[in-house]
């Protein structure tokens, strides 16, 4: 479980009642997809003719251009996450990172997600004994890709939910 009982009302729109901007909910996705992507050949080298999990980062983008519905985005959220049964390891974590990007269309919260499963992928990708460090050093890639404009929401994100999120953001 990645999401808290009580959501955050910074990650919620203001439409709805909370502070989030939908341009900051689009950088969130943003930089969602962009984690994601970063570990996608982990499954892409599995499973090289399934595309669910690509098409999810691909929609994540769609959304954010206005081209497909929140709906839409959902929908490749869960075929991303469908591609991830039967699989372990790396290639199952890099098509749960997709499909928390594509859910962030939905909820803005899941960008969490998607970060935390790709760190989840790059350490699963190594030998266990180098599965730390490669964590650190997704963690400070993904940080470093961050926008300034989102940048502190989602650091203070990370310490929040970090014990949610299997402590992968201690980099």
């Amino acid at each position: 479980m990645i999401l808290p009982k009580r959501r955050d009302p910074r990650f919620v729109t203001i439409r709805r009642g909370g502070t989030l901007t939908d341009s900051d909910h689009q950088l969130l996705a943003l930089w969602a997809a962009l984690c994601a992507e970063h570990v996608l050949t982990f499954f892409e080298s599995v499973q090289p003719e399934d595309t669910r999990p690509r098409q999810a980062v691909e929609q994540t983008r769609a959304w954010v251009r206005g081209e497909i519905t929140m709906t839409q985005a959902r929908r490749a959220a869960f075929h991303a996450n469908a591609a991830a049964r039967g699989l372990s390891g790396s290639a199952r974590y890099a098509a749960y990172a997709a499909g928390q990007a594509a859910a962030v269309a939905h909820v803005a919260a899941h960008e969490l997600g998607a970060a935390a499963y790709a760190i989840k992928a790059a350490r699963a990708a190594v030998p266990e004994e180098e599965g730390e460090s490669a964590g650190r050093l997704e963690c400070q890639w993904q940080r470093d890709q961050l926008p300034k404009a989102i940048r502190e929401l989602v650091l203070d994100d990370q310490r929040l939910r970090n014990h949610l999120c299997w402590s992968v953001f201690n980099c």
